[in-house]
């Protein structure tokens, strides 16, 4: 009789895709909402212009009013930036559920002892108390393991296909958790820089109208009109670069529980054919 999936982890798995599905539709809008409040409320404060008005120009030194005059574009910039500091976390916050309790590595040399001295039940048992993607996976070879160990219908190199089959199975169940939302990052990284070039053009084209309007030309005020500018091209290719990172670390802790779960299940299976092998 075919085994049934675990409804537990079936449910598991569902709230967690429905709970990251929720988090990204509310967390990016809320952040837009607080950037821009940030950015019309703090930066936008008149005590940070010349004389308290807005249309001049910032004070000397004062940040906050040369963000400010960078434009529109920069509570969307500063949005993708919150937006990338927001998922790594909420990534680290996964993968460190992913891996379990305690040291994956050390975690998957002992449940390779234990196939290699045949104790099925106490390998499921470390499973059980290691919790984590590399765990399921991992115990979903081992039930496999022992289903086929009691079906004397097929042949042995069927039965370890059977268990190969179900630990690629849970694996491809496992794996989308994992890199759930990297998109995000990925995309960020993508968009940011050229966010940043976008507002940095806008900026551009105000100061030179600006100088146009004005008739003679204002060496001060085209110096101010670049310099505020080019704020949304620092803040485009410094979220861009942050996203790239953190995206490479993620899939790089990603690649660690893919590999790990791949050399316990290559394990298992070998152990399996060693074992039950036709004579």
């Amino acid at each position: 009789m075919e085994k049934k999936e675990n409804p537990k982890k079936k449910d598991f798995n569902s709230v967690s895709h429905r709970a990251s599905s929720i988090f990204a539709t509310i967390a990016i809008p809320v952040e837009f909402i607080i950037c821009l409040v940030v950015f019309n409320g703090v930066m936008g404060n008149p005590a940070n212009f010349i004389d308290g008005n807005l249309a001049n120009n910032p004070l000397s030194g004062n940040y906050l009013g040369i963000v400010y005059k960078g434009g529109y574009v920069v509570p969307i910039l500063m949005t993708l930036f919150l937006v990338v500091v927001t998922f790594f976390l909420e990534r680290l916050w996964t993968l460190r559920q992913a891996k379990g309790k305690q040291n994956p590595a050390k975690f998957v040399a002992k449940v390779k002892q234990l196939v290699a001295s045949q104790d099925i039940e106490a390998a499921i048992k470390e499973c059980d108390l290691q919790c984590g993607s590399l765990a399921n996976i991992i115990r979903a070879g081992l039930e496999k393991y022992q289903e086929m160990g009691r079906n004397g219908g097929l042949t042995s190199e069927k039965k370890a296909l059977a268990v190969q089959k179900a630990l690629e199975e849970a694996g491809a169940m496992e794996t989308p958790i994992l890199e759930r939302n990297l998109a995000i990052l990925s995309t960020i990284a993508s968009i940011a820089t050229l966010m940043g070039l976008f507002g940095t053009v806008l900026g551009m084209v105000k100061a030179f109208a600006a100088l146009a309007n004005a008739g003679a030309p204002d060496a001060v005020a085209l110096a101010n009109g670049i310099s505020e500018a080019l704020v949304n091209t620092a803040l485009g290719i410094g979220t861009s670069a942050l996203a790239i990172v953190f995206y490479n670390y993620c899939t790089t802790r990603i690649d660690r529980i893919v590999y790990l779960a791949a050399e316990a299940g290559q394990a298992i299976v070998n152990t399996f054919s060693f074992h039950h092998s036709d004579k």
